[in-house]
């Protein structure tokens, strides 16, 4: 017999655990004039704005990355991190479904894993030649069954290991290559500063740092401050990731670190114009928020996306994503309670359009909104 799937509540509440940290920001200093890049060179390959979508694991499939494409503003979207061994195995379905993209997705940068240089090289020369535009490798996954094997954030104790990889798939490709990483395995083994010189040395085009260590997970504080000495260490561009949830904090990290570009994730998935949102703040110091009429429009949009292009399980997909993009909206308990417990994809569209059609019903849970509502413009 199958060992039964996870419940949805479970996974709700694992998200409810995330954002426990991620809804206590800290207040930064005003930036003053500094604004997010118009755009970033990493390689041959010019990235505009200087925003990326970070990968995110059973998150940014071709899907939300489409979805997030057509709200704007987003320079460079990523996939999920996906194991190397994964796609030299070319029945992995699962690897190929991770390296599934559309055209109207470049500029996009597939992730990989694994710590095996050969193995790694060997993957990157497929997916350079699968027509990605830049490759990159993962070395911040904090998952305990990726770490075990040595891959993700696991590898920050194998600088070794790290050099003959950079050395290995950057000889494999012509594409841009670049990296991500944790500080450290923990703040008593910070090796940021030693593997950023070992990836400029090695020719990797752009290096992405998660202010975080392994140890820290995703709770805490992100660390800006490694980001600002990282910034000074090296010459290749550096691109920022950890507690961006506006768009006035990725201003902030910009003048606080000086770093080239900003990678978001969780705020991604919760407000999906967030992208928009920094392109509009730093054209003209402003930007437009959503009321409950654009979020309505934007949960039935992305909906319509996985119905129409027939994903697998697209009802699952419907289910995990409500605990996002209800996120601050008034009564979300009660929407995100009947598309748990809708039976198949039409019963989610109407509890949608129910929930919508009628005032936002009085919420036995606190949401905290992550921006105002009411459509207005907010400038500052």
């Amino acid at each position: 017999m199958a060992a039964p799937a996870i419940g949805l509540e479970a996974k709700y509440r694992y998200n409810r655990g995330v954002h426990k940290y991620f809804n206590n920001p800290l207040v930064h200093a005003e930036p003053g004039d500094v604004k997010v890049a118009a755009s970033l060179d990493m390689g041959s390959v010019r990235i505009a704005p200087a925003t990326v979508l970070a990968p995110m694991a059973g998150i940014t499939d071709t899907v939300f990355r489409q979805f997030i494409r057509e709200m704007g503003g987003c320079g460079l979207l990523m996939t999920e991190f996906t194991s190397a061994d994964g796609v030299i195995r070319k029945k992995d379905r699962k690897a190929q479904r991770f390296l599934r993209f559309s055209a109207d997705e470049h500029p996009i940068s597939s992730q990989l894993f694994g710590s095996n240089p050969e193995s790694l090289a060997e993957a990157a020369r497929m997916v350079e030649g699968y027509g990605f535009d830049l490759v990159d490798l993962n070395l911040g996954c904090p998952a305990k069954k990726v770490v075990k094997c040595n891959g993700g954030s696991g590898l920050l104790r194998e600088l070794p290991v790290i050099r003959k990889i950079f050395e290995s798939v950057r000889a494999a490709v012509k594409i841009p290559f670049t990296v991500k990483f944790r500080a450290g395995w923990s703040e008593s083994e910070l090796v940021f500063r030693e593997l950023a010189a070992i990836a400029e040395g090695c020719g990797l085009d752009a290096v992405a740092m998660h202010a975080r260590t392994r140890e820290q997970g995703y709770s805490g504080q992100a660390q800006w401050q490694w980001i600002g000495e990282l910034k000074s260490l090296v010459s290749i561009p550096v691109i920022g990731n950890g507690d961006i949830r506006t768009p006035e904090d990725a201003r902030a990290m910009v003048a606080e670190t000086g770093c080239d570009g900003v990678m978001i994730g969780r705020a991604a998935a919760s407000n999906p114009w967030i992208f928009r949102q920094i392109a509009q703040h730093t054209a003209t110091g402003c930007y437009d928020v959503a009321n409950s009429a654009d979020r309505y429009q934007m949960i039935r949009r992305y909906f319509a996306m996985l119905v129409d292009g027939e994903y697998p399980d697209a009802s699952g997909k419907m289910k995990q994503f409500a605990s996002w993009f209800t996120h601050g909206v008034e009564g979300g308990a009660k929407l995100r309670k009947a598309i748990y417990e809708a039976k198949s994809c039409e019963r989610i569209v109407e509890a949608v359009e129910l929930f919508f059609a009628r005032p936002p019903l009085e919420s036995d849970e606190p949401d905290t909104a992550p921006m105002e509502f009411g459509g207005q413009e907010y400038c500052g």
